[in-house]
């Protein structure tokens, strides 16, 4: 089965200031985060970084082929470093610039193909005419939009108007529309549009306190599906954060021993969606390997 993470990150150092407030590696995957010491990486990452070869690892584990790798500003900046993950790892990351559409400029750095909008944490409305503007100019480029909203219907309905003004920009919207949250489908229907995508990234960090195997977030798949269609879903893992609770192969692993997901569906959902909407090429063919508790 083609398997495709939608939704993960990397960084070399992980370096940002946040309503004041600075977040700044510790020792053992620890980070101070907002004013609060939080695990932000698996205790095994001792040093701060989150790189791509940390990562592929974990992929080639988990046998999943290739990855998109999109920006927060809790991380800092990446583009610097993503753009050198992408053109040392072509067939395995997508990656996406960052865009802080609060401090701008409004620019996609050379070489990217994507830009990254933690619209959650944004202030500025997102139809805004400069705004709107920039965003037809990456529909005339052919440039994919991965943004995160959220639980706010006020933010839902400034979006759909942009893609109403911008029927041909390809988006992908993250972290399952914030499925726990009250406007959660209102964020699922935006993907009625012909170019919207949604895809699962942190679900089972939403679910968290249920834990594996999530029957909650397959019901809410389940439920996406009925509203849009499974063609417009896709699986993301938002790795590295979601794996200090469960191993990386757990992230997906629940879907596909769930007995409530035809198997089309979960080819679909797990990786073909987004190998069609990112435009994959050819991927690694990945064996299983044992484990040694095996």
């Amino acid at each position: 089965m083609i398997i495709i993470d939608a939704h993960s990150h990397l960084w070399l150092r992980q370096q940002a200031t946040v309503e004041g407030k600075e977040i700044y590696p510790l020792p053992n995957g620890r980070s101070m985060f907002l004013g609060e010491e939080r695990q932000m990486l698996p205790p095994f990452m001792t040093d701060g970084t989150n790189t791509a070869e940390v990562f592929l690892s974990n992929m080639d584990y988990a046998q999943v082929g290739a990855a998109v790798v999109v920006q927060e500003v809790i991380d800092g900046n990446q583009d610097s470093y993503l753009a050198q993950v992408e053109a040392k790892y072509p067939s395995r990351f997508f990656c996406c610039s960052l865009l802080d559409i609060d401090k701008g400029p409004l620019a996609i750095p050379d070489g990217f193909r994507a830009a990254a909008i933690p619209g959650h944490r944004m202030h500025r409305p997102l139809n805004d005419p400069s705004l709107v503007d920039f965003f037809k100019k990456m529909e005339s480029e052919g440039q994919i939009l991965s943004i995160c909203l959220g639980d706010d219907s006020r933010q839902i309905a400034q979006f759909a108007e942009t893609i109403q003004e911008c029927p041909g920009l390809k988006v992908a919207v993250g972290h399952f529309g914030m499925v726990t949250g009250k406007c959660w489908e209102q964020q699922i229907k935006l993907a009625l549009a012909p170019n919207v995508y949604v895809e699962s990234g942190g679900i089972t960090w939403l679910f968290n306190s249920e834990f594996y195997p999530y029957p909650s977030a397959i019901k809410a798949i389940r439920r996406a599906a009925d509203l849009v269609g499974m063609d417009k879903l896709m699986w993301g893992s938002d790795y590295p954060r979601t794996i200090c609770a469960i191993t990386y192969k757990m992230s997906y692993d629940f879907v596909l021993k769930s007995k409530e997901l035809k198997l089309s569906e979960k080819e679909a959902f797990l990786g073909l969606n987004a190998k069609q909407f990112y435009g994959f090429g050819e991927l690694p063919e990945l064996p299983y390997i044992k484990n040694m508790s095996e």
